[in-house]
């Protein structure tokens, strides 16, 4: 392999730098509610002022492209913050997010968001694109959530590599962690996720264009419904504190229709968490800071 990056990738990289943008919504109780029957657990979050789960601002503010954007994997063939790689293929690496008050229902939350930085960098099947995304979620001016997303691009054409089909390395036989739940992503959970998150990836819901055309054993569970596991951990543990900061990052896929074990342990105002196959390495890991 070259010790060059591709020009396609150096080009982005030197150049790409798309301007911010802003949006705004009124956020409602009702995708709250949906992935509350998702996840099996009981509403608590009704009506007008009560505050989202950490994290559950992901079911707003959503990008809704129309039938025709869509490209053959499902994702938007063109947006703002989409870099200009011609049949790039998209993996949500991690990100960092700073809870610095509630956002509730009720509330006009205006996002405003720019790309934070683009970077390239050679993995072990390719060439890869790292972009960051930078939001901040205001409501009447108010900062209330700060994140940063890592979102990973590699051309179609780089064969599957270790993130794709390799098995998870085993991990040494551990004690159960004194947060844990397991979590079943049978096909109708990743259907029902997709269509919470306006998500048209068809690695999650499509097994025939996983398999043969991106090249993983089967559907692929969602980045981000492995960090909303993460964050069950302390909301069903330890309701009685707060969530003030929280860090992930993806290590490799998990698929269906294995069920996959969420673990947390937690040290003072900080918590390790981990989801992945009882007895492999995980898949996700996490830091969150509890006040």
């Amino acid at each position: 392999m070259s010790g060059k990056a591709p020009e396609a990738f150096a080009k982005i990289e030197a150049d790409w730098r798309p301007e911010p943008v802003e949006t705004t919504e009124f956020i409602n109780a009702a995708p709250s509610q949906a992935l509350f029957g998702v996840l099996d657990q009981p509403h608590t979050v009704i009506g007008v002022g009560d505050a989202l789960p950490p994290l559950w601002h992901w079911l707003h503010l959503l990008d809704r492209p129309a039938q025709a954007d869509l490209g053959e994997d499902g994702h938007p063939r063109d947006g703002l913050f989409l870099p200009p790689l011609p049949e790039r293929r998209r993996m949500f690496g991690g990100g960092r997010l700073e809870f610095h008050a509630p956002i509730r229902v009720g509330d006009l939350v205006t996002r405003r968001s720019e790309v934070a930085s683009v970077r390239t960098r050679k993995g072990g099947s390719g060439w890869l694109l790292l972009v960051t995304v930078r939001h901040g979620f205001y409501v009447e001016g108010e900062l209330r959530t700060t994140e940063e997303q890592d979102i990973v691009y590699k051309q179609p054409d780089t064969a599957p590599g270790p993130t794709a089909s390799a098995p998870v390395p085993a991990a040494a036989e551990q004690p159960r962690a004194p947060w844990s739940f397991s979590l079943l992503p049978a096909p109708t959970l990743l259907f029902r996720f997709s269509a919470l998150t306006y998500n048209a990836h068809r690695i999650h819901y499509d097994r025939d264009y996983a398999r043969d055309v991106e090249g993983y054993p089967d559907l692929v569970v969602h980045g981000p419904l492995l960090a909303l596991a993460l964050l069950e951990l302390p909301r069903r543990f330890a309701p009685e504190r707060t969530v003030t900061s929280f860090a992930f990052r993806s290590k490799a896929p998990l698929f269906a229709p294995d069920t996959f074990l969420v673990s947390g342990t937690p040290d003072g105002d900080r918590a390790l968490l981990t989801a992945g196959r009882p007895g492999a390495a995980p898949g996700i890991s996490a830091t969150v800071t509890l006040s």
